[in-house]
């Protein structure tokens, strides 16, 4: 029997405007901590994934989170980056036509900007492979909650992940999952994977504000 990979599915690096953690820093954090694949998923960049990849090409898995006209979308597999601003429909178009993998950030939280209204998300489910049924950064457990249901409801597949945005946060939500190259090979697996989560505590928030504040004065 094959062993099993530990997937994290959602994090950042010093790419994002709200985050100051080095690539070489996550990576060293992911691989202390058992992680074997690291989908680095940063706003509307992929720099910081690439240059992460330099450093463990096994490890990591180029990503971005981008940001729509209606909410965010998490992708993997990413190959050319896709800028903020656009309709989901083009945002999820560009992506195909990449290859990637989709899925969608958070789905149901009202306190950050990315997240989406259900009419909205209703329109989307057709043409993505997953959606963020467990986002460690998710203040009211209500959020993941409604998620999960929606989920199931649509028999959609599920990622989860830490949004890490300092290195102490990777891996505290993580998959599951058989072998995978590639993410053909993701999608035939996802649905069987296992998840481990546990929230982040409430004052993370403060550690990426204090980064977005730090590079605006910078």
């Amino acid at each position: 029997m094959n062993p099993k990979l530990t997937l994290e599915f959602h994090c950042h690096t010093l790419a994002s405007k709200d985050s100051l953690a080095r690539p070489e820093d996550l990576i060293r954090a992911a691989r202390k901590r058992g992680l074997d694949r690291l989908v680095i998923t940063d706003h509307n960049s992929i720099q910081g994934a690439l240059a992460a990849q330099k450093l463990d090409p096994e490890l990591v898995i180029v990503g971005e989170e981008i940001m729509t006209t209606k909410g965010e979308i998490l992708a993997a597999f990413v190959q050319e980056e896709i800028p903020a601003g656009l309709s989901p429909e083009e945002t999820i178009r560009r992506l195909k036509g990449q290859g990637a993998f989709i899925s969608v950030s958070h789905p149901y939280d009202t306190h950050r900007k990315g997240g989406w209204r259900e009419a909205d998300l209703l329109e989307i489910i057709p043409h993505v492979d997953a959606i963020e049924v467990f986002n460690s950064r998710c203040m009211d457990p209500r959020f993941n909650h409604r998620a999960e249901l929606f989920a199931r409801r649509h028999n959609l597949a599920g990622t989860v992940g830490s949004d890490a945005h300092a290195v102490f946060e990777v891996g505290k939500s993580v998959l599951v999952l058989d072998q995978f190259e590639g993410p053909e090979e993701m999608r035939k697996v996802i649905r069987q994977a296992q998840v481990k989560t546990k929230l982040s505590p409430w004052w993370v928030h403060f550690v990426s504000r204090y980064a977005s504040i730090k590079k605006k004065l910078s």
